[in-house]
């Protein structure tokens, strides 16, 4: 079962989001669709890492509304596929950008195996259980040697507390042994690059005003706000790190 936070976090205030930006316009859409998970930097590190070309069968697990993978696109010429478990996310994704997606979750991929050129798991981990399950489904769909790219919030210790609601923290390490274990070469790793351009900071801001403005006294948008004050509090603390990682499946 969902908690409700999650829920609240990445069900409800994606759909939000898809409102807010049609009524600012086409160009806040990237910037609101990647807030809280991706910015240019790390987005660039991984696609470079990756080596993703024009043309690359791109899998976004756990995509959200959508940005990341809409950047992809814009910027590389990838074939993206979303999958996302969240109704209202995967309505406002396709709302957005027109992508294709799939409403399914990470632990149960339908996708043939092999079928897919490289895929993208970011920011995704932390908040499910069985994270080993959702990197064997990646690796099972993923064909030989193809590259996977995660955005990993890690612990500094194996217990992190208090952390958001539904979050369980894997440590760099045991994140390491979790890809060698599901069949990946983990490649590289740097944390992540800080600091999106003012003007991407400034969409992604406005359109998350726009939400508060029309949503702020729902008890969703109290529960999302929480739980985004929560990760940034551990963060501050050096607690947890956010890390980009290459992969590949062998």
């Amino acid at each position: 079962m969902i908690a409700p936070a999650m829920a609240a976090e990445f069900d409800d205030v994606a759909g939000w989001t898809a409102d807010a930006v049609e009524h600012l316009g086409e160009r806040y859409a990237i910037p609101a669709a990647c807030r809280g998970s991706a910015d240019p930097a790390g987005l660039a590190w991984l696609a470079e890492a990756c080596e993703l070309t024009a043309g690359t069968r791109l899998l976004d697990v756990g995509a959200g509304v959508g940005g990341p993978a809409a950047w992809a696109a814009e910027r590389f010429g990838v074939r993206p596929l979303l999958l996302e478990p969240m109704p209202s996310a995967c309505r406002a994704a396709a709302r957005l950008f027109g992508l294709p997606v799939v409403t399914a979750e990470g632990g149960r991929i339908p996708l043939r195996g092999g079928s897919v050129d490289a895929a993208w798991c970011l920011g995704v981990l932390d908040t499910v259980q069985d994270k080993a399950a959702v990197l064997s489904e990646i690796h099972r769909v993923l064909r030989p040697g193809a590259p996977l790219g995660l955005l990993a919030v890690v612990a500094r210790h194996p217990t992190v507390l208090p952390a958001p609601e539904g979050n369980l923290f894997p440590t760099g390490r045991e994140l390491a042994e979790l890809l060698t274990g599901t069949g990946f070469d983990l490649i590289e790793r740097i944390d992540r690059p800080g600091g999106a351009p003012l003007s991407w900071t400034r969409r992604a801001e406005r359109a998350a005003a726009t939400v508060a403005a029309a949503h702020g006294t729902d008890r969703a948008h109290s529960l999302a706000v929480r739980q985004g004050q929560s990760l940034t509090r551990l963060l501050a603390a050096g607690e947890i790190s956010m890390r980009l990682i290459h992969s590949r499946r062998r």
